[in-house]
């Protein structure tokens, strides 16, 4: 019976063993396959190290076929070199092999021409009109009598938009309230867009003791806030934010109908605090003689248009390169940023990259390390989003967001992130 039961122990303990190891070695693929990228960008004539510090060789394969199917998909600021340049394809597939035998992955390269931007990092004012009117909420209404009443309450939500009020295109804040205004209490039927869908709802409007018509809902139709520019190009082109312009009550993108940037001033700074970010309060001056340039495309990796003039504090400022994922070294950098009012690069110490990152605008992980702007700021404040990052004298991305844990550490959106969108 002993010997049973001995021998029924070590098989068990052999099995837990055999998990153990299997579980390793799914850890270990996992992390491998995590730290090479699925794609990168080379520059044209420069041979790419593809060795992300893991012992494995490479081989490329099916260039020219690659390079035929991916003509079509380049990115409007990514451009490929093509078999213009010596005969040669533009893209191509790397096939890694771990220790020079086992193939774990393919790379998808994507050659590209040297390209320079002015790293800006100057604060702008950002005002953007939504295509659509935005549900944010619901409320009472107190009628003339002194009652309470949420008529919209269950019916519409936040994030909803609305599309058409019995049978008419609604477009702005104003052209709603006036339709309510003249409803004489009638039952409404409003057109909804919910998470891409169109849905129809009824909803009569309540006579406040305001002696106004109300349905009780929240809406927005604009936005404004501060930001950071990040890069111009020759062509004063524009890229600013390293994330989207969403609506803070329900997070959703705004889509822009029309947007500008503006000259803005910093007229204080709220220090962030563990738990608590801090911020940039800014004035902007909406007069046309402050407009800096349009704003074209909102996209969950910043906003971008065409600048009218160059703001001043860039009349002098140097082109940089760029500089893709698979150059940036963990270890010092700088972000340039004008949190005191001068453009002025802060170090910083960047600490991880990760090339899947979620969303793409959180690959670069870093700790600022400036004593002058710990004291300042105490980190990294909301408004500073879109500060240009630069590693080496190149361009390598951009702040986004700021740990709410900890101000003193950020994320960062890889430029090529941004120059693909």
């Amino acid at each position: 019976m002993r010997k049973k039961l001995w021998l029924r122990f070590q098989r068990y303990r052999k099995n837990i063993g055999y998990i153990g190891i299997l579980i390793c070695v799914i850890f270990s693929y996992t992390l491998l396959m995590d730290s090479v990228p699925d794609k990168m960008y080379v520059e044209y004539g420069k041979q790419p190290d593809y060795s992300f510090g893991i012992p494995m060789t490479e081989s490329v394969v099916d260039s020219a076929q690659v390079f035929a199917n991916q003509q079509a998909d380049r990115g409007p600021d990514i451009h490929m070199s093509g078999q213009d340049q010596a005969g040669k394809p533009g893209a191509y597939q790397v096939v890694c092999k771990l220790f020079g035998v086992l193939p774990f992955k393919q790379i998808s390269v994507q050659e590209v021409g040297k390209k320079e931007l002015l790293p800006a990092g100057t604060n702008v004012g950002i005002y953007v009109k939504n295509q659509r009117i935005m549900i944010i909420g619901t409320g009472e209404v107190t009628d003339e009598s002194g009652s309470k009443s949420e008529p919209a309450k269950n019916v519409v939500k936040s994030g909803d938009f609305i599309l058409e009020v019995d049978g008419e295109k609604i477009k702005t804040k104003d052209q709603l309230v006036k339709k309510i205004a003249f409803s004489n209490g009638d039952k409404m039927e409003l057109q909804l867009l919910r998470d891409g869908e169109k849905i129809n709802v009824s909803l009569t409007p309540v006579m406040s003791r305001e002696g106004l018509y109300q349905l009780g809902i929240w809406v927005r139709d604009d936005i404004a806030g501060v930001g950071t520019l990040t890069y111009v190009t020759d062509e004063m082109e524009y890229g600013a934010l390293g994330h989207g312009v969403t609506d803070a009550d329900v997070g959703n993108l705004l889509n822009v109908k029309k947007g500008f940037i503006y000259q803005t001033t910093i007229l204080e700074i709220h220090k962030g605090k563990r738990g608590q970010p801090g911020e940039m309060a800014g004035m902007i001056n909406y007069n046309d003689e402050y407009k800096l340039g349009s704003i074209d495309e909102n996209t969950n990796v910043g906003i971008y248009g065409t600048l009218t003039c160059l703001p001043q504090e860039l009349q002098d400022a140097k082109k940089l390169p760029v500089t893709y994922k698979e150059g940036i070294k963990k270890g010092k950098a700088q972000i340039i940023s004008s949190v005191e009012g001068d453009r002025k690069a802060y170090d910083i110490e960047i600490e991880s990259t990760n090339y899947h990152s979620e969303g793409n605008n959180k690959g670069i992980q870093f700790r600022v390390t400036d004593k002058k702007l710990l004291e300042d700021t105490g980190g990294i404040v909301q408004g500073m989003s879109g500060s240009p990052i630069v590693q080496d004298g190149s361009i390598i991305g951009a702040v986004t967001h700021v740990f709410i844990s900890d101000s003193t550490k950020g994320y960062g959106v890889f430029i090529e992130n941004m120059l693909e969108r």
